[in-house]
């Protein structure tokens, strides 16, 4: 089975690296022309994933049309951009596996919804999970879940994925594997505001429970089932990324809970924070769902610009009610 992999950032190059795995051939789509010529002539992503040392199995193109004759597609670029990109992505009646997280703007829809109204013939899975790039491509110890409504087509990508240190679990819950990847990155900025405001470890903790009990609410209203939202493409990945300053998301709250703009924070072009587009989406779905969604609330405030001492203060001041 030849891999497609549409976006040349870091979590696309590390998955490309997944699936050349003994020199399977692999086809790479990228925006920017110097990382398709760094990677075919380098075999390196010195842009977004500099140092390591990528399989020569892995050929990089600027057109979309070069992945014609693939058997699947990894969709890897920001979920704002994934109409845009997959309108121009010849697809037919190919896989597509969607790797993006976030809610696209306008719309409200999850990316699943958004591909299968492009490409209503192709079968849709959802690869989502506690994943840093980094880490992946170094081939260090990795477990996703890899969702699709189709368990046969969902067995064949989790073989032609799976390798000694890549493990995908199947699952074919394909709204919840979207739903926790979505929350999570939202829910990654409040516990990076915690960090760096200074409020300690125990407040954190509390938001992950409070935040993961809001995923779930939002997540069993929009059909996902609770096992999926408990699991590594819920819970797991909102372990991993409320935890660690590799987590895009997390550097930036960091950074708001020191006090810093979010303007200033998000202008760096090499990385995207998906929840800073995902949270005002997310308040408004919410609210379409009749689903209350206080740290996510909060997120949207601070974005806006609202001080710190006084969000947190709001969210503490809430009435006390059962857990």
């Amino acid at each position: 089975m030849k891999i497609g992999v549409i976006g040349g950032g870091a979590w696309g190059t590390a998955l490309a690296q997944v699936a050349a795995r003994g020199g399977a051939p692999v086809t790479l789509w990228a925006r920017e022309s110097e990382v398709v010529g760094a990677i075919n002539d380098a075999h390196e992503n010195t842009r977004f994933l500099a140092g390591v040392a990528l399989s020569q199995s892995i050929r990089a193109t600027s057109a979309l049309a070069d992945l014609a004759d693939c058997d699947a597609l990894l969709v890897v670029v920001p979920a704002q951009h994934v109409r845009a990109v997959l309108t121009e992505t010849p697809v037919g009646k190919t896989p597509l596996v969607l790797c993006a997280k976030g809610i696209e703007a306008g719309t409200r829809l999850l990316v699943g919804e958004v591909a299968r109204a492009l490409h209503p013939a192709a079968p849709i899975a959802v690869l989502s999970g506690p994943t840093f790039a980094h880490e992946v491509a170094a081939g260090l110890p990795t477990a996703v879940t890899l969702a699709c409504a189709d368990p046969a087509i969902g067995a064949t990508l989790a073989d032609r994925l799976a390798g000694p240190n890549f493990r995908p679990y199947a699952s074919d819950d394909v709204i919840g594997a979207e739903i926790g990847g979505a929350v999570k990155n939202v829910l990654a900025i409040a516990c990076g505001v915690v960090e760096g405001a200074g409020l300690g470890q125990n407040a954190r903790a509390a938001l992950i429970a409070r935040g993961f009990a809001e995923m779930t609410r939002f997540g069993v209203a929009r059909g996902a089932q609770i096992e999926t939202l408990s699991g590594l493409s819920g819970l797991g990945d909102l372990v991993l990324t409320c935890s660690s300053t590799a987590s895009r998301n997390f550097s930036l709250g960091l950074g708001l809970g020191q006090g810093k703009r979010a303007a200033d924070l998000l202008s760096d072009r090499l990385t995207v924070a998906e929840g800073a587009f995902t949270a005002p989406v997310l308040r408004e779905a919410a609210a379409e769902a009749g689903v209350d969604m206080p740290v996510v609330e909060a997120v949207c405030a601070l974005l806006d610009g609202a001080e710190v001492q006084a969000v947190i203060g709001a969210l503490l001041a809430r009435p006390l009610t059962r857990e």
